[in-house]
């Protein structure tokens, strides 16, 4: 990843990982649960590390413990490799789909 602005108001993030938004028109601070959601999905331990410097640590955990709807089973598995103090038992994305048929993906 190629750092492109050191600059609060934008993350250094790559434009790939928001392919559907206008990158430059994005608001950062009301798009956050989808910013960290996607980052953690599809991106790497630099991404990661970059949303704690943008975001701010306690905000980034605590979007992923409480706040986002939805990751699936291997976004679960990135978030707890890139934060290992949390646990997916304590995340309300897997919780919230306990009991429900998970197949369609």
């Amino acid at each position: 990843m190629k750092i492109k602005n050191i600059n609060k108001d934008v993350p250094n993030l790559d434009p790939k990982f928001f392919w559907e938004y206008h990158f430059d028109e994005m608001d950062w601070d009301e798009a956050y649960k989808m910013v960290i959601g996607r980052i953690i999905e599809r991106g790497s331990q630099q991404e990661a590390d970059e949303l704690v410097r943008f975001y701010g640590y306690e905000r980034v955990i605590k979007a992923l413990r409480d706040e986002i709807y939805f990751l699936p089973n291997y976004g679960i598995d990135s978030a707890i490799e890139f934060f290992p103090e949390l646990k997916k038992e304590e995340m309300y994305c897997y919780l919230n789909r306990l009991g429900k048929p998970y197949d369609w993906l």
